[in-house]
């Protein structure tokens, strides 16, 4: 193991939490699941992913049933299928269903427990903790739920009580992309590095094209003196990150290799 590598602000992850939000914008889902906005924008326009009704917006916009259909993609592409064969499997799923029914996003009357919840989180209102707690009990995105309770007990400084949450919300879904990230979040900011890369690590092989992932997972990795996996994990950031990321990546890649150049020039 070479020399542990220090940055200013402590252990702190570059990019904190990830909630479940209420809705989602084109770039916000090409981000998060590393998806082209081109496939993103066709799967819309040809009704294979429903759109959220925001009629005070213009930009296409996901809700929660939206972001299933992407998990859904996600889990495909985990099996090894690619965009191509994907939207295929997309398309003959449509096919099942009249077009008139499959391109149209039904209004609820009422929102859900969930759907409130979200609404209150994003508008910082404190009810928000209640309606996640009345989703839970009623069977509504458990895990989401967990999740984004966690978030509000560390916004809240109860450290212990985001760990519980997240541990809860992995017991519904071992696979929640989301837990997983934030525990291994939390793991770094304690300074565990081994069980926040753990938990990057597992969080790699749900969802492989998110640069801020790979952003945390090299930070993990150069604190730790793993030099050689740090810029391994870097080199995806910069392959799957967005303009803004990619700049960082590439001004912790040059730190690092110029580390490893030292560290070669000395064996």
């Amino acid at each position: 193991m070479g020399s542990v590598v220090r940055f200013p602000g402590g252990n702190a992850s570059r990019y904190g939490f990830e909630r479940v939000q209420s809705t989602y914008t084109v770039r916000d889902i090409s981000r998060r699941f590393g998806i082209s906005e081109h496939y993103v924008r066709r799967w819309c326009r040809d009704g294979l992913i429903p759109l959220a009704s925001c009629p005070d917006s213009d930009e296409l916009r996901f809700d929660v049933t939206g972001l299933r259909h992407f998990r859904r993609v996600r889990q495909l592409r985990g099996q090894g299928l690619t965009l191509k064969q994907i939207d295929s499997e997309l398309r003959g799923q449509l096919n099942l269903f009249p077009p008139e029914t499959a391109r149209v996003v039904p209004l609820p009357v009422r929102l859900s427990p969930f759907a409130e919840a979200l609404s209150l989180h994003e508008n910082g209102d404190p009810r928000a903790r209640e309606c996640y707690e009345r989703a839970i009990l009623e069977g509504e995105s458990v895990a989401d739920a967990y999740c984004n309770l966690a978030i509000l007990d560390y916004e809240s400084g109860n450290r212990t009580g985001a760990f519980n949450s997240l541990t809860n919300a992995l017991r519904q879904d071992p696979r929640h992309f989301e837990s997983h990230f934030n525990l291994a979040n939390l793991y770094f900011e304690a300074g565990d590095l081994r069980l926040a890369r753990l938990h990057y690590e597992i969080a790699t092989q749900i969802e492989s094209g998110y640069s801020p992932l790979y952003f945390n997972l090299g930070l993990v990795c150069a604190i730790d003196g793993d030099l050689a996996s740090a810029v391994d994990a870097l080199l995806k950031a910069k392959e799957k990150a967005t303009d803004d990321d990619k700049r960082r990546a590439e001004e912790l890649l040059a730190s690092l290799e110029s580390i490893l150049a030292g560290v070669r020039q000395l064996t």
